[in-house]
């Protein structure tokens, strides 16, 4: 009888033992970061709204060159002006100052909806790749292996270079 419970008992741990390693997922790990910044179209992405944030930049430094101009001629005319007209300019020059404070507000408004317009894409696009591979290779999870995501540790299967060649990269 002993000898019977200790049979069953073998085989109940072999079998649970084999059922654990059967059951144990594949875990594997990519840098996503690092992926969407080597895509071309990342890089395609980054030159436009370079351009684009340079426009910008020239608009808003031309409305403030300007208005310092503006400025500066008022300020040297303060003494041949009536004080109404110089009430006038003062209200003129914070006008003036709202509205680039605003042309301002609405160029890095513009400037970050381009940037998700334009970076969305690649993103789901790398997504798309990294779970195509992933499914082909077995992986039932895929961590975020970029720095600062959490994974302190990531020395299992590295999906990059799958990943990479599945986009053609």
């Amino acid at each position: 009888m002993k000898q019977f419970r200790r049979l069953f008992i073998a085989l109940a741990l072999t079998l649970g033992a084999t059922a654990f390693t059967n059951a144990q997922t594949k875990v594997a790990h990519i840098a996503t970061q690092d992926l969407v910044e080597t895509m071309p179209a990342y890089n395609d992405a980054m030159t436009q709204l370079e351009k684009l944030e340079k426009t910008y930049d020239a608009e808003i430094n031309d409305m403030l060159t300007e208005a310092q101009k503006t400025m500066q001629r008022y300020q040297s005319e303060v003494e041949t002006v009536t004080d109404e007209e110089n009430q006038k300019r003062s209200q003129e020059m914070q006008m003036t100052q709202r509205r680039i404070q605003e042309h301002s507000q609405k160029a890095r408004q513009e400037l970050q909806k381009k940037q998700n317009d334009l970076i969305a894409p690649i993103i789901e696009k790398a997504r798309q790749a990294i779970q195509r591979v992933a499914r082909d290779q077995g992986y039932d999870y895929v961590l975020d292996s970029t720095t600062g995501t959490g994974v302190i540790l990531a020395d299992g299967y590295d999906l990059m270079p799958d990943v990479k060649k599945d986009l053609g990269i």
